[in-house]
């Protein structure tokens, strides 16, 4: 199955190369990707897949709401991934 994913802050310096040749202008903060993951996947199976070090994925939002890593994934899921973010 096929999900969209934003990846947000430094997140995206973490992807694979073996999913980096698929997008030859590089992958930025924000910028949709297109993944695809085995059927009943779950959120826990994406961060792994795209390299994120579980300890900076801090919110993941799927169609606009906030799901836990054990969330399973539907084809043509929207997923957003922040790391934590600080501010002052």
């Amino acid at each position: 199955m096929k999900v969209q994913v934003r990846l947000f802050a430094a997140l995206a310096q973490h992807v694979p190369d073996s999913i980096r040749a698929h997008y030859p202008k590089g992958i930025h903060a924000g910028v949709p990707l297109e993944v695809e993951l085995p059927e009943q996947s779950t959120l826990s199976d994406l961060v792994s897949l795209l390299g994120l070090p579980q300890d900076l994925v801090r919110v993941i939002f799927v169609n606009g709401r906030a799901r836990s890593l054990d969330y399973g994934l539907s084809p043509g899921d929207e997923v957003g991934i922040f790391p934590p973010i600080g501010g002052g």
